[in-house]
């Protein structure tokens, strides 16, 4: 079985002058790199790395902006035979306070050896080196300088197993911190293998991309499975194409691409944003398959989606889906490639009331169901009641997968990893049902809000709220409410305040709003202000978030 540095070589050594990453900036020329290029760069990481005292099989946090540093740096981490651990650049809209508190969790927790970083946000960590277990901050623009090996490689990473963990990924939370993913060589390359048979893929494939590398789809599919395989990236920063999303479709068009993962946001985000003017002469033909994947998948968003861009080549066969988590390294399912994505209407209130997916009678309130596909190979689903007994098909229960390339441990967390399995099955927290052998998402059993793909825990934003002077503590809820017209959810919060002051009601509205904007990077609309005793709590005196939701919907949502 290869590692990562050995495969990496052997690309080297067989196609060196191969063009493997078309690295894209706004108002720049597309840089392009080779595997030469690629290995020869990343060298100079893996240099530093050495230099300044970080084995093999030593956490390495990367706190990079997109760009040519972060892929570098990745690389050259994995060179180096050490692991590398992506955290989220600290953005405008994210609370420095918040972030600094996130950082210093997962500090704490990985007891990282080395953290790479821009100089200018040295202030934000300077902190971290006094740290335990930080052996050294390394700055890019100092890295720099580091003579690169050009051909003589003698990279510690070549020296792993393939049962060493090579990378960690982060689960969820309000700034995907919480849990590290810890990932073997192994793992990683008994999914690509599986999942490279389940959507096809070919040395024709051309991936475009302009997902976060530091989420789960990102960096495996449109990172690390192409460099991997031998397949063309072209890669654009997540920030550039919200400014400007039709960037994308130019990349497809540009350089012919075959193959594009999006969260089901950007389905409707890019009907609605991108204008008819900034596609002229955009052709999607080339589009073999644009895969749904990392929160809940909606057949409007589809179709809205199709017949938008169908004028511009993209094919309807193009719609695919796929259901995924960090810990089964991606993909657990797939769907839409080599048949159409499987739609299947069932009865609304039975589905809600009973948790049966049955079909509609005359007069009932049908709903489409988005399919997420059938298992990969070498994967297994199961759906689990309750009371830890199987479900037979189209009955509602959570979602336990088993695999060959499952997370080795949630890193340093020994409890938790346990808490995760029963009988060599992983517990995924979701909900779904199984109909001929094809796997339905209903939603999160432990209230998880997904919002653009980002995953937010209410508890996360309810502390926030519940700060704010005011507010009573302890009294206040936080929910996800699904928005049709931007296919992805609202964010909504309730908190019990003081009534009778209009003018302190605002100010208490405006500064939820912002204090929740600022902690979680997305845009709070939604809040209720209420009196005293408004909230249900539940026996044991905790709020209980989906009787809240519920009364919210009663009371207010559907007025």
């Amino acid at each position: 079985m290869p590692t990562f540095s050995t495969t990496l070589l052997d690309h080297l050594n067989k196609t060196p002058d191969k063009v493997i990453l078309h690295l894209q900036k706004a108002g720049k020329e597309d840089v392009h790199l080779s595997y030469k290029d690629l290995i020869e760069e990343s060298s100079r990481y893996a240099s530093a790395l050495s230099q300044s005292g970080i084995e093999p099989g030593e956490v390495v946090v990367i706190i990079l902006q997109h760009g040519l540093d972060l892929i570098l740096s990745y690389f050259g981490t994995i060179l180096n035979g050490s692991i590398p651990s992506i955290m989220p650049f600290l953005t405008e809209k994210l609370l420095p306070e918040k972030y600094r508190e996130d950082l210093n969790s997962l500090i704490e927790i990985t007891k990282p050896s080395g953290i790479i970083a821009f100089d200018e946000f040295m202030p934000e960590i300077a902190h971290l080196e006094n740290n335990s277990s930080v052996k050294q901050i390394l700055i890019t623009e100092n890295i720099s300088q580091v003579t690169t090996l050009k051909t003589n490689f003698s990279f510690s990473g070549l020296k792993r197993n393939q049962d060493d963990i090579v990378l960690l990924q982060h689960s969820s939370g309000t700034t995907g911190l919480q849990k590290g993913v810890a990932l073997t060589h192994q793992a990683v390359f008994n999914q690509i293998e599986s999942y490279s048979q389940a959507i096809k893929l070919t040395k024709d494939d051309i991936i475009v991309s302009w997902l976060p590398l530091y989420h789960d789809m990102g960096l495996i599919t449109s990172f690390l499975m192409p460099a991997l395989c031998g397949i063309p990236l072209v890669l654009m920063s997540p920030f550039e194409w919200v400014r400007a999303p039709h960037r994308i479709f130019r990349a497809i068009s540009d350089y012919r691409g075959t193959l594009c993962w999006l969260p089901n946001f950007a389905y409707n985000f890019c009907t609605k944003k991108i204008r008819e003017d900034d596609l002229k002469n955009v052709n999607l033909s080339s589009l073999r398959a644009v895969i749904n994947c990392s929160e809940p998948m909606r057949y409007d968003s589809h179709k809205m989606f199709e017949e938008r861009f169908s004028q511009y080549g993209l094919k309807e066969s193009a719609l695919a889906t796929c259901y995924a988590l960090a810990e089964n390294v991606f993909a657990v399912t797939q769907d839409g490639i080599e048949k159409p994505v499987t739609y299947d209407v069932i009865d609304l209130e039975i589905f809600q009331k009973d948790k049966i997916a049955q079909k509609p009678a005359d007069g009932s309130h049908p709903v489409k169901m988005v399919s997420a596909g059938k298992p990969v190979s070498d994967c297994r689903v199961r759906i689990i009641d309750d009371k830890g007994s199987n479900l037979p098909d189209r009955h509602l229960g959570e979602i336990f997968i088993q695999s060959n390339c499952m997370l080795k441990e949630y890193y340093l967390r020994k409890e938790e990893t346990q808490k995760s399995f029963i009988d060599g099955w992983f517990k995924t927290g979701d909900l779904g049902y199984l109909a001929d052998g094809e796997l339905y998402i209903s939603g999160r059993k432990k209230d998880l809000i997904i919002v653009g793909g980002k995953n937010l825990y209410p508890q996360d934003i309810e502390s926030i709220v519940t700060e704010i002077e005011g507010v009573h503590p302890g009294r206040a809820v936080a929910f996800g409410i699904f928005n049709d017209e931007k296919g992805t959810e609202d964010v909504v919060v309730i908190a019990e305040i003081e009534k009778g002051n209009m003018s302190s009601e605002a100010q208490i509205g405006d500064e939820i709003r912002r204090r929740v904007t600022q902690s979680t990077a997305v845009a709070l609309r939604h809040v209720l202000l209420v009196d005293e005793k408004w909230l249900i709590k539940t026996s044991s005196g905790k709020i209980a978030r989906s009787a809240n939701k519920e009364k919210y919907l009663q009371e207010f949502h559907q007025k």
